[in-house]
């Protein structure tokens, strides 16, 4: 059988980290090279014909939009080479859902394009890396991984970008979903389900030539929140506020009329929720065609943030923002 061609873009990450001792919880992301990082797992030089660049070499938790922008026009333009069958991109665990959930907007490809990272740094004894790696291979090698969108493999499981959560901040089976599309077992990807929204090839978000996206911010709701973060980004001239609200997108009483003012001065407004699982629900619990909210229904804050920002290069109309929301 012919080795598929697989283009590997590094960023860094747990995956790519390194502790002074194998049993070290401390230790420096992103340290390892990527010919250091295939090294680890040679098994995959059998299975596919692997190429790649350093992208960067960060802890997620340093990812931008500056580095999506970037990753989005690489992708795009491998992915249109017929030596390519498919990307993978090692990253950080912490903001991998985020950068996932953007690449499945932005690019339009059928190809299969996967993230993987690892809970434990490479050089630990019981480093989940090097096993991570080898299932994203075999996904990406696997003909039937074409046309699912983006998605995330930790743990044996293939995630879709949409729904892939990172829930605990330690455990090897942090990430989730509202059930993974498939799982790797052997050499073999095994698929339960096809994704329904719209993604890559459908997608009409393009960042062809974007160098800056617009910006939003997200605002956290709790008991007796106060109202300065909200205000300073109106301050700041944000283009969008992403609430981060209780319950159902609930909103504190010293925001909510901060709300109603940004909607007025051209702000778009999108209500979210702090709760891990649960839609935040068209005229729930708040009347948004009343008020002009966006309400996120199954996107978590950080990813309606991003929704929001892609939304808002091609309109200001927050109908037609929310009909986004439904869609993606």
């Amino acid at each position: 059988m012919k080795k598929a061609k697989i283009y590997v873009l590094a960023t860094g990450g747990t995956i790519a980290g390194t502790a002074e001792s194998s049993l070290d919880t401390a230790y420096s992301a992103g340290k390892l090279g990527l010919e250091e990082l295939l090294d680890t797992v040679p098994e995959i030089k059998q299975l596919a014909d692997i190429t790649g660049e350093q992208v960067c070499s960060i802890g997620s938790q340093d990812m931008d939009e500056h580095i999506w922008l970037r990753l989005a026009e690489r992708v795009n333009t491998l992915l249109k080479n017929d030596d390519c069958d498919g990307i993978l991109i090692t990253h950080g665990t912490d903001t991998m859902e985020e950068t996932a959930y953007f690449l499945n907007l932005t690019i339009h490809s059928d190809k299969p394009v996967v993230l993987v990272g690892a809970m434990i740094s490479s050089s630990a004894i019981s480093a989940d890396g090097p096993a991570n790696l080898y299932n994203a291979i075999v996904a990406i090698s696997d003909p039937e991984s074409r046309g699912r969108g983006v998605m995330c493999c930790m743990n044996t499981k293939l995630i879709d970008a949409k729904d892939v959560i990172k829930r605990h901040t330690t455990d090897l089976a942090t990430f989730e979903g509202d059930g993974c599309i498939g799982y790797v077992y052997g050499d073999k990807a095994y698929y339960n389900r096809k994704v329904t929204y719209t993604h890559t090839t459908l997608s009409e978000f393009d960042m062809t030539g974007v160098t800056e996206l617009p910006k939003v911010g997200i605002v956290y709701g709790y008991a007796g929140c106060s109202p300065l973060p909200f205000e300073s980004f109106v301050n700041a001239n944000y283009d969008g506020i992403v609430i981060a609200g209780v319950g159902d997108g609930n909103i504190h009483k010293k925001i909510f009329p901060l709300a109603i003012d940004a909607v007025k001065k051209g702000i778009i407004v999108v209500r979210s929720s702090r709760c891990s699982t649960g839609p935040t629900c068209l005229n729930g619990e708040i009347d948004d065609e009343k008020y002009h909210f966006v309400a996120s229904q199954n996107l978590n804050p950080q990813k309606a943030r991003i929704l929001l920002m892609l939304a808002l290069t091609k309109t200001h109309d927050w109908r037609q923002i929310q009909h986004y929301f439904m869609e993606y």
